[in-house]
């Protein structure tokens, strides 16, 4: 009887420390304050706009047709020069393939961009709340590229282009954006339709930077239209802090 009562013992204890150690991981994640991850938002775009005064990079455009994401039917590689004062300017460096598709795919692009990129234009197209709907989406942090991750939903509280309702990932400490994925409000190709598309970022001079863009979009004319950019060697310019 003194034995069973010791093995039971014996059972109890070990039942409450796996109790004590399993608990906390059945607990769910604290949720984040939504209203201050907003407003990180808000505060991380407006200082990457403020304080970048210039920027050059090299982007490298490619067009794939009918399923086929391996060999490329029009590919173009610029320099994009951007400035605060006056927007994006684009020198071509290199082209091949496709002249239909780098005339009315890759240049309606890159003039899309520099429209957009206009100042007094560019400002609506902000990833901001002035601009967006934006809600957190339940989870809590999610690994992202070795980044740890907030998650909101976003949708355009205007109409104007390059909009985007879908998914915003930002930095789960700086607010900076991580990923975009969602479908775009207007597509800038008479031959493509909408786009679904996905942009990735990382920091560069601490500020949310572009290094890879996907976009897919459907044309009943014309079937599947597939568009990447991969972005490289930034050289930023910053204005003086405060």
């Amino acid at each position: 009887m003194i034995v069973r009562r010791h093995h039971n013992l014996q059972l109890q204890v070990l039942a409450a420390f796996l109790f004590a150690c399993l608990a906390p991981l059945a607990l769910p994640a604290q949720q984040p304050d939504a209203a201050a991850v907003i407003r990180g938002v808000d505060a991380a775009v407006k200082a990457r706009v403020a304080r970048i005064a210039s920027y050059t990079v090299t982007e490298h455009y490619a067009v794939y047709r009918n399923n086929d994401e391996i060999h490329p039917a029009a590919e173009m590689t610029v320099k994009t020069t951007y400035r605060k004062e006056s927007g994006k300017s684009y020198a071509i460096l290199s082209q091949s393939g496709s002249s239909i598709l780098r005339n009315f795919v890759l240049s309606p692009l890159l003039d899309h961009e520099k429209q957009i990129n206009q100042p007094g234009t560019r400002e609506a197209a902000f990833f901001i709340s002035d601009n967006y709907e934006m809600q957190l989406k339940p989870g809590g942090i999610q690994q992202i590229d070795g980044r740890e991750c907030l998650a909101l939903s976003i949708n355009p509280k205007h109409k104007a282009p390059n909009l985007i309702q879908g998914t915003l990932w930002v930095d789960a400490r700086d607010y900076s954006i991580v990923q975009l994925e969602g479908t775009a409000s207007k597509s800038p190709s008479l031959l493509t339709g909408p786009a679904q598309v996905m942009r990735q970022y990382t920091r560069v001079r601490g500020f949310a930077q572009a290094t890879h863009a996907r976009a897919v979009s459907i044309s009943p004319l014309f079937g599947q239209t597939v568009v990447t950019i991969d972005y490289r060697d930034y050289a930023i310019q910053l204005q003086p802090g405060r």
